[in-house]
């Protein structure tokens, strides 16, 4: 006779109201429930696993300890928060997670009450937390306000920027320091979550105020050395100096896994009225999962997987990523110049530049989340005769363009700018959308601004950057697999400012920028159906433009269109500009500049995505023809899927 199975926990907690109904002893049960539905989960949607499988037993104390939503709890880059998400009334829709139409991969304030502050991008937690602390205690409330922020956001100035006011301000605010990859962390065991325990309660902080009481009494110089004393003491037993420094208590380190040590101390801390806490729990990434814990990345992100053997689906594409073609062509330049050096942010296997480093461990530098730092520190190295590319996220080095207007555009100084991810990028939805950076970077004086269309034209603009010693300069690509095209084994230096025909007709020009190119030759293919012959060319460079070959497309074509992957005020704004001041043209030339909507776009495939942008072929083609006053056939092609 088999053993019963215990009754599922799990399915009886649709919010953290019932996760409090349940006595203290049922909580290593739901975890376990918990950790198995996430992974069953993340096997079906791909996302982050490892970083959520971490923060189980922290999601459900945080939720049992705290009267969430009223109290905020706010996550930060949120890429963590997938537990948090089940136990908040998403269950039943997570398996729609970061599908179109479905529920995001980041927290999000207009998915769930209990999301009060949206992320995606990191280091953000404690700035927001501080801020609703504030705002709580100048409309007279009562509630805690709780961010729980990863080691590797530490990294970022950003925390400390917010630690410091938080710390200057005595603000009544708790930050959970979920730290699951920092070598500096003392041992976590019995005797921590003992002094952890012992530092958080009442009984000590009332001896410790006691003291500071005392110490007031005393002369200036001997009460300045007796808190030093005291905190130093503390600090030397517990760790955590540092955080004292600015201001906040320190509490830990705690086992993050073990709920009998996490609840009692965050009891306290819920308890504690004055200045702001900082609670130190250390976690393991991939916790509970054999394959995420044996795996060197311990699964941070992944696609849809097998659940029994950890392997991955793989896509049937032979193609390679953009990603992998920029770090090909990089090694080839950098064989040859041993000036050239790679800079990311905390993205090396995101970005390539982890095969860099492995040919070129000197010449290749992980700065963490610090990418106006990256910025600077590349300006640095450009300054001092050294070729920099600096390889960041398009959505990502909008966090630095104080520094790439102040510090690299401003000075002339040749860093080069590998953008990875550059227009739509699917699954990770809105706030990874590389939509914005050639209408913030061609606006600035002297840049060069490139954008590959397929993997040939990659490689050949990264040889071009290599040769750029002038300038700024940067290229632009997107997230996944290439054309299939073969590639030279280095790049050939483009001429500066050209592009190129690679379609010719008589009667409708379009000019694309970037990878839609191959759509732009579909809509070519689609137009010749309706008696229409089309130019197809390829830009190549948003900034400088080819002005011959602007000229030379508006004079002898009825229709210029101009398709980029990108917000408006980009190359097609560019364009018109120039043509504005170019005079009238013969013919009356109706340009059309296609660019992405004027609005975040939700998750999905890049190809519905795009589609529903207006930038697929059969848009491109049905933009042509409503220019030509070919209303009904243009709204024909635009119906079709």
């Amino acid at each position: 006779m088999g053993v019963p199975s215990k009754t599922s926990l799990l399915d009886g907690v649709g919010l953290p109201s019932d996760l409090r109904a349940l006595p203290k002893s049922d909580l290593r049960q739901l975890a376990d429930e918990l950790r198995k539905e996430l992974i069953d989960v993340v096997s079906v949607t791909g996302g982050h696993l490892g970083s959520s499988l971490g923060v189980v037993e922290l999601t459900v104390a945080l939720h049992y300890v705290f009267d969430t939503p009223t109290d905020r709890l706010i996550w930060d880059v949120g890429h963590q928060a997938y537990p948090h998400k089940i136990l908040t009334g998403r269950r039943p829709r997570m398996r729609t997670l970061r599908q179109g139409g479905g529920i995001s991969g980041f927290t999000k304030r207009s998915e769930s009450e209990y999301d009060p502050f949206g992320a995606a991008h990191s280091s953000t937690s404690i700035s927001a937390g501080l801020g609703f602390a504030v705002a709580r205690d100048l409309q007279g409330k009562s509630h805690n306000v709780v961010a729980v922020i990863g080691d590797g956001s530490m990294s970022a100035g950003m925390a400390y920027e917010a630690m410091n006011n938080a710390g200057g301000q005595d603000a009544r605010l708790i930050v959970i320091l979920n730290d699951n990859d920092m070598s500096i962390a003392p041992p976590v065991g019995a005797m921590s979550a003992y002094l952890a325990r012992l530092v958080s309660s009442k009984p000590y902080r009332g001896i410790r105020k006691l003291g500071k009481r005392l110490a007031h009494l005393l002369p200036k110089p001997l009460e300045i050395g007796a808190r030093r004393a005291e905190e130093y003491a503390r600090g030397m037993v517990t760790g955590g100096t540092m955080f004292e420094e600015l201001g906040f208590y320190y509490v830990g380190p705690i086992d993050g896994h073990n709920l009998d040590h996490l609840i009692p101390v965050l009891e306290n801390v819920r308890d504690m009225k004055n200045g702001p806490i900082l609670v130190h729990v250390v976690t393991k990434k991939g916790k509970g999962y054999a394959p995420a814990e044996a795996s060197a990345d311990k699964y941070h992100g992944v696609s849809k997987f097998n659940v029994l053997t950890g392997e991955q689906k793989k896509s049937n594409s032979k193609a390679p990523s953009y990603t992998q073609v920029f770090a090909d062509a990089l090694i080839a330049e950098a064989r040859k110049d041993k000036r050239i050096v790679a800079i990311t942010a905390a993205m090396p296997a995101g970005t390539g530049v982890d095969h860099f480093a492995r040919e070129f461990p000197d010449r290749s530098f992980d700065v963490g989340i610090a990418e106006q730092h990256a910025v600077t520190f590349a300006a640095g190295l450009a300054a001092d005769g050294l070729k920099p590319f600096c390889a960041i996220y398009s959505t990502f080095l909008q966090r630095a363009y104080d520094q790439v207007v102040h510090d690299v555009a401003i000075q002339s100084l040749p860093v080069r700018f590998a953008m990875d991810r550059a227009g739509l990028v699917g699954a990770d939805g809105a706030t990874h959308a590389g939509s914005f950076d050639v209408t913030y970077l061609a606006t600035l004086p002297g840049f060069v601004v490139m954008a590959a269309s397929d993997e040939v034209e990659l490689t050949h603009m990264v040889a071009t950057a290599a040769q750029i010693d002038d300038c700024p300069s940067a290229v632009r690509y997107p997230r996944g697999e290439g054309l299939g095209l073969e590639r030279p084994r280095e790049g050939t230096p483009l001429e500066i400012g050209k592009g190129r025909i690679v379609r010719e007709g008589n009667s409708i020009a379009i000019l694309s920028l970037g990878t839609r190119l191959n759509e732009a030759l579909l809509a070519a293919e689609k137009l010749s159906a309706y008696g229409l012959s089309a130019t197809v060319a390829d830009a190549r460079f948003a900034k400088p433009l080819d002005r011959d070959l602007i000229r030379r497309l508006a004079r002898e074509h009825e229709v210029l269109l101009t398709v980029e992957e990108g917000a408006v005020g980009g190359f097609g704004s560019h364009v018109m500009q120039f043509l504005a001041w170019e005079g009238p043209l013969d013919g009356g030339l109706k340009i059309r500049p296609m660019v992405l909507p004027d609005r975040f776009q939700n998750q999905d495939t890049p190809e519905r995505m795009y589609a529903a942008a207006g930038l697929d072929a059969n848009s491109i083609a049905a933009a042509a023809l409503s220019a030509l006053g070919r209303a009904q056939d243009a709204a024909a092609l635009s119906q079709i899927a």
